[in-house]
């Protein structure tokens, strides 16, 4: 049995190389939105790594067997599909698109680093108290938000539609059960019927 953290950090850590890989396979040292595209898919893994050992998320300190792990990898892996799109295909993406992803990729990072950092420090010095405050004070699941934006960032720099629908589907298929069960874990505390009235599920202002 292997900690679940195990199959997830090694393939983000590994990010940066399977995008260096592909540029040097299709030989696309020349393009822009390539390097861009490693640089900050490649430092998030590797900013992913250090945080798990910062402050690590209880959700994947469970013990899974190696099939699990496989199958984890195997879907973390259809990420690498905007990559692939960018260095076989030689996509060029314009400035004002590049400009768009860094942003996402800025906004999306803060949102989701702040709050797991908030969480991590709230549930080890505060146990046993419903957080409301600070990153999740309007959004119940603000680090899933700074997720969205962060792969939305690498999807559109791929200019095509299969990166987002995978984004898509890792959303309905996924984030949304996760983010449910959630609700249900927290409707044990007597103020969470009030903090869900006063907040969003995932996007601020919107849903």
């Amino acid at each position: 049995m292997f900690k679940q953290k195990y199959f997830l950090n090694s393939h983000k850590g590994l990010t940066f190389l399977a995008v260096l890989a592909m540029m040097a396979w299709f030989g696309r040292w020349e393009n822009v939105t390539a390097w861009v595209y490693l640089a900050l898919h490649g430092t998030y893994g590797i900013l992913w790594v250090l945080k798990s050992l910062v402050f690590p998320d209880r959700q994947w300190e469970t013990d899974k067997g190696l099939g699990y792990g496989l199958f984890i990898w195997g879907g973390l892996s259809s990420y690498w599909v905007a990559p692939f799109l960018i260095t076989w295909l030689d996509v060029s993406a314009p400035p004002w698109l590049i400009a768009i992803a860094v942003s996402l990729n800025i906004f999306g990072v803060f949102c989701h680093f702040v709050s797991d950092m908030q969480k991590y420090i709230q549930l080890k010095y505060n146990p046993g108290h419903l957080i409301t405050d600070g990153m999740f004070a309007r959004v119940r699941n603000i680090n899933y938000f700074g997720e969205l934006l962060i792969y939305l960032g690498f999807a559109l720099l791929a200019m095509h539609w299969l990166p987002l629908a995978i984004l898509a589907f890792f959303v309905l298929g996924f984030w949304f059960g996760l983010m449910r069960n959630k609700d249900k874990s927290l409707s044990r505390y007597p103020e969470f019927a009030e903090y869900k009235k006063n907040s969003k599920l995932l996007i601020p202002f919107l849903f």
